[in-house]
């Protein structure tokens, strides 16, 4: 039998040059993690890029490397999406720099672990406001605009499987992505009508410096392994969830709307609800050390 040696095909970009030449790609969280990586993808394939998050520095960093690595036009603006003034002025600012903006990807986010009865009510607001109400703010900033000028537009969001088993210990995000998800398929259904495609991913274990401590800390490597828990037996490459995210945001999918596709090599058909597998793996002394990481961690980024 004739076996393809695929070898690391799947870690390889996958659109032809000049996929998303001429467009412009607003992507909130854009200056770390999966967010920098899904910008890298979008510029290489020609368009501009505007990258929003808290902290300026970092994004002035990475929109000079990201310039350098590419050869694109990058454009930098400290944004909290929780503020809808303040994303209305890096729309505007990114009009004013680009002419337009074709898509917005909604990937920004905050996340961590924690048993439900320990959060405050601001913590549990914090995840939920950024999450949620971070999404709809641009998403309604930015749709307002297309659909006053007749302006086709892609949106995508970033959600999570759990968007739709729901998982103890990260129940804040939980009730924020199916929030989300339930926008995507709604605005797929009454913004088709305006040239308008709203869809969305459902990563699973894909490895990035801040999350993945917060939600993966030191005390259960022990204890558990990530990629264990996939069927695939790996964890996520960026370039995959990169690929992905460029297909759904240009016009070779210009037939697909509302939708939300899974990336998690078979995850939650192994076990739905991603973290309620830490019933078995903690104490309430490691509950009581990971809040003083987590508290420790949130203090540094203010």
């Amino acid at each position: 039998m004739f076996v393809k040696n695929t070898r690391d095909m799947y870690n390889e970009p996958m659109l032809k040059e000049g996929a998303l030449k001429g467009k412009t790609v607003m992507v909130t969280g854009g200056g770390t993690g999966l967010g920098r990586s899904m910008t890298q993808y979008f510029l290489k394939l020609g368009a501009n890029a505007i990258i929003t998050g808290r902290r300026a520095d970092v994004l002035a960093e990475t929109a000079q490397e990201l310039e350098t690595e590419t050869g694109g036009k990058v454009l930098a603006m400290a944004c909290d999406v929780r503020d809808y003034a303040g994303v209305e002025a890096v729309i505007a600012k990114g009009i004013e720099t680009f002419g337009q903006i074709d898509i917005l990807v909604n990937n920004a986010a905050g996340n961590f672990i924690s048993p439900t009865e320990r959060l405050s009510h601001r913590a549990f607001d914090t995840i939920v406001d950024i999450v949620l109400r971070g999404t709809y703010n641009c998403t309604l900033a930015l749709g307002k605009i297309w659909i006053a000028n007749k302006q086709k537009g892609s949106m995508l969001n970033i959600v999570t499987t759990y968007a739709w088993t729901g998982s103890g210990y990260v129940v804040p995000s939980a009730c924020a992505k199916a929030g989300v998800l339930a926008l995507t398929r709604s605005l797929g259904a009454e913004w088709g009508k305006y040239g308008i495609r709203v869809n969305a991913i459902a990563p699973g274990p894909f490895p990035t410096k801040g999350a993945w401590d917060r939600l993966f800390p030191k005390q259960f490597a022990d204890k558990i392994d990530p990629a264990g828990r996939v069927p695939l037996k790996r964890t996520g490459e960026h370039q995959e969830l990169a690929n992905l995210a460029a297909y759904l945001v240009s016009d070779y999918s210009s037939y697909m709307t509302g939708e939300v596709v899974t990336l998690d090599g078979g995850e939650w058909l192994n076990g739905a609800g991603e973290f309620n597998w830490l019933d078995e793996a903690t104490t309430t002394e490691m509950w009581d050390e990971i809040e003083q990481m987590i508290r420790a961690s949130s203090k540094k980024k203010e």
